[in-house]
This record gives structure tokens, C-alpha cells and sequence, in this order.
């Protein structure tokens, strides 16, 4: 369980900014539909792997020292085997992930769609149904197939992953610009490497009220739910900041330009209406727990808050990356949607402590 939640915020992160590269390129004119050797699609799908497997091998160590520290009462697992479930859960869910990301730009390329829109709350959603199954599947192998076997088969995936790193890592810059895969690694390891211990944290804050929501089931239901459309808000007006800034139409400025709040209004509109189907729906699942007015004021006034803090964070942190010289597609999401695990299970528990317990 320990490596679920940052795996899942993870795929989220390196996909999501996949599919936000993506959605730029379609409206800059560079995407097609090609996977030879430099296009836009081989250089994300190469960067995206890359990233996805680098960065389970942080998430298997971060993971068995949490475990060490915190539950050793419990059965030991063995470091190796740790890093083994990360790496074989992240390269089966990222396979999963990535075939979808490329269908959404093939669908999105041919239909003339804004994928900016769609991305983040499909690779999302993706992401968290890829994850748990494969982590599940890695553990299973672990219990259940000889230690030497896990061994083997955890050198072959690192030296893969060495073979797959360096490979583009080596690349050498064409005509002064930087191979678009290789950037993309050397720009997102490390805001990535940050996320996952934000994550931890997000985690960490659900995780010590679990005991104390066990009295009102519908929260219990509520708050993934609630987390999962924060993240889905955040990626999709942060994909549109990134093209916004990339195509010259947004500027850099100290308070949001006017153009930002269009963007802004669209997104109370769908808070409103993405917040209050997450409480009907929670309600329909535990009705007997609370009454339906209080649940729906509850997620209600926690989704506006939410929708405010990331229409603020969203604008600024693509703005950062442009003053740092960083392409916001690669920055963005990960920050804002790891930063909003944080403030959102913050914001949610924080009314549930104020009205209920």
C-alpha cells in the first residue's frame, strides 16, 4: 500500500505532461502522426518511459525506508523486492498508459479535438485504473516465485532501464538544439523526484484521518474522488497555460493578465458541476450516513476553494518555468497536480474536522 498512492500520483505526472507536450505541439503545428526517429510522438513516448522507470526505482527506495521506519512490526520486505514491485508495476501500468496517451493524440490529431481538454482527466483516470492492478500483479509475483528468480528478473529491468537512459541520454544536440527526449528527462527528473515525496506527504495527511472518517462512510468514498477531480481541473488549465505561454498569446505577468480569466471562470463552471456529481455520487453509495444537504455543501465549498487555489497555482507555476527558461508542459503538471494532492486532502479534512468531528 505504501507504494500506491506515489506510484499513482506518478503516472499521473509523467503522462499527463506527456499528453500536455502533446496538446502543444497539435496547436504549434509540429505534431503528426509518426513515430520515426525525432518526431514529436518517439521523442515523448521515449522520454515518458524513461522517466517511468527512473523514477520507480526512487519510489521502491523512498518506499522501503517508510516501511522500515514506520511498519516494522510488520513482516520485513526485502529492499530488492521493494524496488522489484515499483519497477515491474511501473513498466506494465506505463505501457498501459502511454498506448492510451498515443490513441487520445491519434483520435484528438484526426478530429481536430483541443486534447488540452481531455488528456489530463482521461491519462488520470488511467493512470490510478493501470496502477493498482500492476502493483497487485508485481507483489503477487514477489510472494509467489523463487527469490532468485525476483532477482534476476530485477537486474534485467535496471539494466534496461541503465540501457534505455543512456541510450538517449548520449544523444548528441543537433544543429544547437537538444534532443526533444533527451530534454525532457534532464528537465523533468528532477521536479518529478520532488513530486513523489509531495505525494508522500498528501498521503501521509489522508492517511492519519482515516481512523477518524470511519464513522461516515460517505467520506471515506468522497475523498479519492475528490482528490482524483482536483487533479483532473488542475491538468487541464495548466495544459492550457503551457500552449497559452508556448503560442505567445499569455504572457508572464506579476497578477494574471486578462486573459487568464475566461480560463479562470471555465473552471468554477466545471468545479461546480465535477464537485456536486463527486457528492451525489458518494451520497448514492452511503445514504444512510449523513444527509444529502451536508455532503453536498461539504464537497461543494471544499471544490471552490480547490478551484480557486489552483486557477493561482496553475498560472504561476507555468509562469515560473518561463522566467527559469523551462518548457511549462514538463514543470506544470507534476507541481500543480502534486501540490493540489496536498492542498485538496488538506482543505477537505480540514471541513470535515470544522463541521463533523
Amino acid at each position: 500500500m505504501i507504494l500506491i498512492y506515489s506510484a499513482n500520483g506518478l503516472r499521473g505526472n509523467v503522462f499527463g505532461a506527456m499528453g500536455s507536450r502533446i496538446g502543444t505541439a497539435m496547436h504549434l503545428g509540429t505534431f503528426s502522426i509518426s513515430f520515426k526517429k525525432g518526431s514529436v510522438l518517439r521523442s515523448n513516448v521515449e522520454g515518458a518511459m524513461a522517466l517511468t522507470m527512473i523514477t520507480s526505482v526512487v519510489v521502491g527506495i523512498v518506499g522501503w525506508i517508510i516501511g522500515v521506519a514506520f511498519f516494522s512490526d510488520q513482516s520485513p520486505i526485502d529492499i530488492y523486492m521493494f524496488i522489484f514491485i515499483s519497477m515491474m508495476g511501473a513498466l506494465l501500468a506505463g505501457l498501459m498508459v502511454v498506448v492510451i496517451n498515443m490513441v487520445i493524440a491519434y483520435v484528438g490529431f484526426k478530429r481536430e479535438w483541443d486534447v488540452d481538454n481531455i488528456t489530463a482527466p482521461l491519462i488520470a483516470a488511467a493512470g490510478d485504473v493501470a496502477t493498482v492492478p500492476t502493483i497487485f500483479l508485481a507483489a503477487w509475483m514477489c510472494l509467489n516465485m523463487d527469490g532468485i528468480v525476483i532477482y534476476v528478473a530485477l537486474t534485467a529491468l535496471l539494466i534496461l532501464t541503465l540501457i534505455m537512459t543512456g541510450t538517449i541520454l548520449m544523444r548528441k544536440n543537433r544543429r544547437r538544439k537538444k534532443d526533444e527526449a533527451k530534454r525532457i528527462i534532464t528537465e523533468s527528473l528532477p521536479v518529478l523526484t520532488v513530486c513523489i515525496f509531495i505525494g508522500i506527504l498528501a498521503g501521509t495527511i489522508v492517511e492519519t484521518q482515516t481512523a477518524n472518517l470511519v464513522a461516515y462512510p460517505v467520506l471515506l468514498v468522497l475523498l479519492p474522488a475528490f482528490l482524483n477531480q482536483g487533479n483532473a481541473l488542475s491538468g487541464i488549465l495548466t495544459s492550457r497555460f503551457s500552449t497559452m505561454m508556448h503560442m505567445g498569446t499569455l504572457g508572464v505577468r506579476k497578477y494574471p493578465p486578462i486573459e487568464t480569466y475566461n480560463n479562470f471562470a471555465v473552471n468554477y463552471v466545471l468545479g461546480i458541476i465535477t464537485f456536486a456529481y463527486v457528492g451525489v455520487a458518494a451520497f448514492l453509495v452511503s445514504p444512510q450516513t449523513m444527509p444529502f444537504h451536508e455532503v453536498l455543501l461539504l464537497v461543494l465549498t471544499a471544490g471552490m476553494l480547490s478551484a480557486t487555489v489552483i486557477n493561482l497555482l496553475s498560472y504561476y507555476v507555468a509562469s515560473a518555468a518561463v522566467r527559469f527558461g523551462l518548457d511549462p508542459d514538463d514543470q506544470s503538471i507534476p507541481v500543480t497536480s502534486s501540490t493540489m494532492d496536498v492542498v485538496n486532502a488538506s482543505i477537505i479534512i480540514s471541513l470535515i474536522r470544522l463541521t463533523l468531528l
